[in-house]
């Protein structure tokens, strides 16, 4: 029976979930579960997953919810994936555990709370709330701090000095590419002093090619309708609103 990933595009983890398969030729097929008409939350989709988020998988009979444990088990599960994305060696295998339990309360809850709170949350029906932008935005500079001087200070290209990347790579690179939706100033303030950082994404993204550039189409067509919604308010503002730009004298 053909594996079934129950996925939104818009999702982080979902898009992680099809790059792995996409990339390590494992036929699926996508059953998308639009979040934006809620339909994660409708009876049927319960009944299969009752945390009521996406992914979800279905291999044969086998359930399974939980991003970090469906890229675990379809490392594991599907034959011929190369070692480097979920190593055999125990030792190897554990970093990379460590690497995605830290993601979860710490990238993840800065950069979904930031980008839902900045941009996202009228999409929902719901307001946007600056103060918890605030508190998402310290969260999640500290968490790029951290992979800047922990999980990058070895010499290979991606996470905890490997030459390959790993499901934590694409796992947390998938994660910071949310802040494309972001105003290009907002991004660039927030993610620019990482220089580490913005190598290891740019290395990322090149080693999950073409399958990474795809699967993200709909984050670009999402920034470029935020862009244009950004310059319809900034052009609808009186020009006697707006506040004066300050020059700097010689």
């Amino acid at each position: 029976m053909t594996l079934k990933l129950y996925v939104d595009r818009m999702s982080q983890p979902s898009r992680a979930v099809i790059i792995f398969c996409k990339l390590n030729g494992i036929d699926f097929e996508e059953v998308r579960i639009d979040l934006s008409k809620r339909q994660q939350l409708s009876p049927e989709f319960k009944d299969f997953n009752p945390m009521k988020q996406v992914p979800a998988i279905m291999d044969g009979r086998f359930k399974l919810f939980e991003s970090h444990a469906i890229l675990r088990y379809l490392a594991c599960a599907f034959p011929r994936i190369a070692d480097h994305w979920y190593p055999a060696d125990l030792y190897k295998r554990a970093k990379i555990d460590s690497v995605l339990d830290w993601h979860h309360s710490n990238l993840r809850r800065g950069a979904a709370g930031y980008v839902f709170n900045t941009v996202l949350a009228p999409a929902f029906g719901l307001t946007l709330n600056p103060q918890a932008a605030a508190e998402a935005e310290k969260v999640l500079k500290a968490s790029l701090a951290k992979i800047e001087s922990v999980w990058l200070q070895k010499k290979g290209r991606f996470l905890l000095g490997s030459g390959q990347p790993s499901i934590a790579d694409l796992s947390l690179v998938c994660e910071i590419m949310q802040l494309e939706v972001l105003d290009e100033k907002d991004r660039e303030r927030i993610i620019g002093p990482y220089k580490r950082v913005l190598k290891w994404i740019d290395d990322t993204k090149n080693a999950m090619e073409p399958h990474f550039e795809e699967v993200h189409l709909i984050l670009f067509k999402a920034k470029e309708k935020f862009q244009k919604q950004r310059y319809a308010v900034g052009s609808s503002i009186p020009q006697s609103s707006r506040k004066p730009e300050l020059h700097s004298k010689m």
